[in-house]
């Protein structure tokens, strides 16, 4: 490590806050400007108070009407590569950041995630018809890479002066279609997620690739399988930390294991296995200014990549150990795209630290196993719904209409008594 990472490790903010959540909201954005340096226009963004937020969405999309908001926690404890994150996650459903924190402060105490990249290309697609000969178009396709490469540059200069752009060159020939190529462009869009420049790319060579395949190009546009820019996290937990109330953490452990395989051998599970993984990828795509869509469709055609459908991390057991992994298509970004036009993202970045793509898909990565790993453990112990419904309790009470001071109160009572309604609270409320 060299003296300037030295320096910028060692005053990074930890990422543990103990008893941050109890903390009301002025005392956690007190904190957050303590640890983070935040302004008070920053503090302000985060209230949403500090900017016409209808103005700003009016610039991001068509017909806007208004603005319907999502609120912002942070995935506490995180540690990713030996260093320190604080993760903001824009997220509806109770019990996610919740579980993502306590998580990885488990994990934490073991050393913390472990996490990488490989290449990071994104994928451009030409879609070529009416192709007589393709073994011969083909050949020529091949010939042709270089010059179909550098045309593909031409139109971001200043993207390959920063060591990205147009790398490789694709041509595949579908079994089903015997008059169609697809040619892929293999894009690196350095801290861009890319969508923009990969299509861009695909529309600029069109014209010469239709020219030396004699074919007719028909579609030119990115695909969401970035299988070319994978992120891996990893961890190793030492069993006992797993321990809950009545049940060790052997057996929690193997409670995971055994549920990690249910997922692996059906679809069925597998899927709602997946989309505890995304619950909290998405939730750092949305804070980030990300394309979560596309997050989604990537993950879940990667997990359909076998042939049938499976889950995308991995769990077992190792001397007294739990291990767990996992490995999905991560095309986000840290610049370009909303995050230019939208304040409190800017913010969010402040707390994040994560300044480049790459840094940004391994974080990401780590908050998907975490998220799947709190999951899982709840599934082996006490089942999902406990822990779920204590943080449901307090949407039900808010949605009653019960005064602010009795949520806590009104929401502990509704545990106890095993009821969730709107007419429960309001009765607790009156007093009934």
């Amino acid at each position: 490590m060299t003296a300037e990472a030295l320096k910028a490790h060692l005053e990074r903010p930890s990422s543990r806050i103990p008893g941050f959540y109890r903390l009301d909201v002025t005392d956690r954005h007190a904190e957050l400007a303590r640890r983070f340096d935040l302004s008070d226009e920053d503090l302000s963004v985060l209230r949403g108070l500090g900017s016409d937020g209808l103005s700003i969405a009016d610039k991001m999309v068509e017909n806007c009407v208004g603005v319907l908001s999502l609120p912002i926690g942070l995935g506490l404890n995180f540690r990713v590569n030996g260093k320190d994150y604080v993760v903001p996650m824009a997220v509806e459903e109770p019990s996610v950041v919740a579980a993502a924190s306590n998580t990885a402060r488990v994990i934490r105490a073991s050393g913390g995630f472990d996490a990488a990249v490989r290449e990071s290309l994104m994928i451009a697609q030409i879609q070529i018809l009416d192709v007589e000969d393709r073994s011969r178009s083909r050949a020529a396709l091949e010939e042709a890479e270089e010059r179909i490469l550098g045309a593909a540059n031409q139109r971001h200069p200043n993207m390959v002066a920063r060591g990205g752009g147009a790398k490789l060159l694709e041509v595949r020939l579908p079994d089903a279609e015997p008059d169609m190529i697809i040619v892929h462009l293999l894009v690196d869009c350095r801290d861009a997620m890319g969508a923009n420049i990969v299509n861009d790319m695909a529309e600029g060579v069109a014209s010469l690739i239709e020219q030396v395949s004699g074919g007719r190009v028909r579609l030119r546009i990115l695909s969401n399988l970035a299988d070319r820019r994978l992120a891996s996290a990893r961890c190793a937990i030492r069993e006992e930390l797993l321990e809950r109330p009545g049940h060790p953490g052997s057996e929690v452990a193997a409670g995971v294991v055994e549920a990690y395989r249910f997922a692996a051998v059906d679809p069925y599970r597998a899927a709602t296995h997946n989309k505890g993984v995304m619950n909290g990828i998405d939730a750092v795509g949305i804070a980030t200014g990300n394309d979560w869509r596309g997050l989604e469709a990537g993950a879940h055609a990667f997990a359909a990549r076998n042939g049938s459908y499976e889950p995308l991390t991995r769990w077992w057991r190792s001397e007294g150990r739990l291990f767990g992994e996992i490995e999905l298509p991560m095309a986000v970004g840290t610049v370009g795209g909303s995050t230019r036009v939208h304040p409190t993202l800017r913010v969010l970045r402040k707390l994040l630290r994560a300044e480049r793509a790459k840094e940004l898909a391994m974080v990401m990565a780590a908050v998907g196993l975490a998220q799947n790993l709190g999951a899982l453990s709840a599934l082996a112990a006490e089942g999902i719904q406990r822990g779920h419904m204590s943080l449901h309790a307090r949407s039900v009470a808010l949605a009653a209409g019960v005064a602010e001071d009795r949520i806590d109160d009104v929401a502990a009572k509704l545990v106890r008594i095993n009821q969730f309604s709107a007419s429960a609270a309001r009765r607790i409320a009156d007093g009934e």
